[in-house]
């Protein structure tokens, strides 16, 4: 089974890179495939939308952050986040959930980011790191 790990850009819009990256990624990848992200709008959700409609037999597999769930303990004191409508959340959540993505493995690592991008550039970083091919489809080839 092939594991496809997508990461990008909540601003990502462009739905017909996502879509050629992925028909790239299959063609060289064949046999069952899973989709693997973090459930946010954007890239991540863009990459599920273009899997189950084109290639209906792909397994997707959502990691959302648990924004607004307890902090770790590698979580600096009394960094919680307020929201102006209320509700605080832990700031570092997205890149827990980032390590934990790459911990479950992946053959590639699809990403999509625009400028800075830290949460996008912190996946690619660690899904490097663990040894995953990382293809950079971004706007801004900075890493």
């Amino acid at each position: 089974m092939t594991r496809i790990l997508i990461t990008g850009s909540r601003r990502w819009t462009d739905i017909a890179t996502v879509k050629a990256a992925l028909a790239r990624a299959i063609a060289e990848h064949p046999g069952p495939v899973t989709v693997v992200h973090g459930d946010a709008r954007g890239a991540d959700q863009l990459g599920e939308l273009v899997a189950s409609s084109a290639w209906p037999h792909i397994t997707i597999e959502r990691w959302p952050a648990d924004w607004s769930g307890p902090c770790r303990p590698a979580c600096k004191p009394d960094h919680r986040r307020y929201r102006p409508g209320g509700g605080d959340y832990c700031p570092a959540a997205g890149t827990y959930r980032n390590a934990e993505m790459v911990a479950a493995g992946a053959d590639l690592c699809l990403a999509f980011p625009i400028g800075k991008s830290a949460g996008t550039r912190d996946c690619m970083r660690k899904a490097a790191a663990a040894g995953i091919q990382v293809v950079n489809l971004g706007e801004s080839r900075r890493a």
